[in-house]
């Protein structure tokens, strides 16, 4: 990977590793040398020390001492952090967004919806990941790019914690699916509080498995902060 286009391979690298670690293929709290990594991803170590970078940056590696590499382990801080900022973030970005959807957005949303439906019943998590992410974006895209990029970071940094707690079957799935369904009849509807209300509904849900998963027993009072601030109708339906 090193001879080719500098700039593509570090960009290979890094959403490989990106990939590895969102998966949970790569551990949390793992620590591992960076000759090993690369010998283990089959890339140089040259494009994996650029591709290091720019993960600690999104905070998903620590660079250690001697070239070492901690994997970033979930913790209630982080996903507490994570599920806050998305609910905070996505209120605005809704409030932006689904007062200007046409018919053809919300033609996309609905099979957008269809295909979760269908891989929910599955229990294929993996294929899940590509419309459930493109569905929440779909609901955000109008606040501009800046929003849709972070948004769709503070996603992918919520599947971490999402597949590793979470479990998804067809019986399971289903009370997550009539959130989505939810959100989307209410922008269908043209109430946009609704809208905003049902998505923080549904973050919290999962927020409070994964809190609960790590902690026992923990109880966010910042999560009740923000959904008191942002969206109470989804606080009153708690």
């Amino acid at each position: 990977m090193e001879t080719g286009d500098h700039g593509t391979s570090v960009l290979s690298v890094h959403d490989a590793i990106r990939s590895a670690i969102l998966r949970g293929a790569l551990e949390p709290g793992r620590v591992v040398s960076q000759l090993q990594l690369a010998r283990e991803l089959g890339v140089g170590r040259t494009p994996l020390r650029e591709a290091l970078r720019l993960l600690q940056r999104e905070g998903l590696v620590t660079l250690e001492p001697n070239r070492r590499v901690r994997i970033a382990d979930l913790s209630v801080t982080d996903a507490e952090e994570i599920y806050t900022m998305r609910i905070t973030l996505e209120a605005v970005a809704i409030r932006l967004t689904v007062p200007n959807l046409t018919a053809e957005d919300f033609a996309e949303l609905e099979g957008l919806y269809a295909q979760m439906d269908y891989f929910t019943r599955l229990n294929d998590v993996e294929r899940l990941n590509a419309p459930h992410r493109a569905f929440h974006l779909g609901f955000v895209r109008g606040a501009g790019q800046r929003w849709v990029e972070l948004i769709g970071q503070l996603f992918d940094h919520a599947e971490r914690y999402r597949l590793r707690f979470v479990r998804i079957s067809p019986d399971g799935g289903a009370p997550r699916q009539a959130e989505h369904r939810a959100m989307l009849d209410a922008a269908l509807a043209g109430d946009v509080e609704r809208t905003v209300a049902c998505m923080a509904l549904h973050y919290a849900h999962t927020a409070t498995v994964v809190l609960s998963s790590l902690q026992p027993g923990y109880r966010s009072a910042r999560l009740a902060a923000v959904l008191d601030m942002v969206a109470p109708q989804a606080r009153i339906a708690q």
